[in-house]
């Protein structure tokens, strides 16, 4: 069974400050694949930035049948999303999404995978991946610090962002640290053109509702937030958040090879 959507639109745009959804939608752009493990997952606000800049989305959910691409000569970039799973799970969907990030690598191909799509991708590049040292989890508003590297990639990174795992991983040999945190000390990285960032900038209002209703048992979980503090913490945080994601999508999709952008 399939449950590959393949739409190119269909969902909501959220239009970004002097910004006019849709604008360079003329179809010229390559589509962005996008990776999902749940039936019910959607890209959210990333989902959103990628539309805003014209770009189609490619949905797929290998999890449920949906193939992988053998290049992504025909997409603009990658992205892989989180789910409740684990990279060290032995599903053979699981194996095959962590040996397919070997083709955006190889091609220098714009990548980026969020929580666990961050943790597929540091087990590519031969990263530990494990559960925190004393079982302590990161479910809410959590600081982090960007390093000089991360600040000279995207200014004004926001001082708290949304987190939902119980995992975290080490940088994988080679790659350059752009943000840390406390008790999961990396928060986001970069090889080449992939990066992995171990938080949420994709959840939307309506996805933290969902997360806090249907997940409710993880907010007990040792160093979860409790769940006012998820909207509390929101009205604080997200303006920087979603500024940053902003800023972030752009650049990170300007980095394909100057062959795949005469491509378009």
């Amino acid at each position: 069974m399939s449950f590959r959507t393949n739409r190119f639109g269909g969902a909501e745009v959220v239009p970004f400050p002097g910004r006019t959804p849709g604008a360079a939608a003329s179809g010229t752009k390559l589509p962005v694949l996008i990776i999902l493990h749940q039936e019910s997952s959607t890209p959210g606000r990333v989902g959103n930035a990628l539309r805003a800049l014209g770009h189609r989305l490619d949905i797929r959910r290998p999890r449920f049948g949906d193939p992988l691409p053998d290049t992504l000569d025909r997409h603009a970039g990658a992205v892989f999303f989180g789910g409740p799973m684990s990279a060290n799970d032995p599903d053979d969907y699981i194996r095959r999404e962590i040996d397919w990030i070997e083709i955006p690598l190889r091609e220098q191909r714009p990548f980026l995978g969020i929580c666990l799509g961050a943790q597929m991708l540091a087990m590519q590049l031969g990263a530990r991946v494990a559960p925190h040292a004393q079982a302590l989890t990161q479910i809410g508003y959590y600081p982090i610090r960007p390093t000089a590297a991360g600040r000279a990639l995207c200014p004004n990174w926001p001082a708290q962002v949304y987190h939902w795992h119980r995992e975290g991983f080490e940088l994988p040999a080679g790659a350059e640290l752009l943000a840390e945190g406390d008790d999961f000390p990396i928060q986001a990285y970069c090889s080449g053109n992939a990066f992995g960032v171990q938080f949420h900038p994709d959840v939307t209002y309506a996805m933290m509702h969902c997360w806090t209703t249907r997940g409710y048992d993880g907010l007990s979980a040792p160093g979860a937030r409790e769940r006012h503090h998820h909207f509390a913490d929101r009205a604080v945080y997200d303006a920087a958040e979603r500024a940053w994601l902003d800023h972030f999508i752009g650049d990170w999709l300007a980095r394909r090879p100057v062959l795949a952008q005469a491509a378009e």
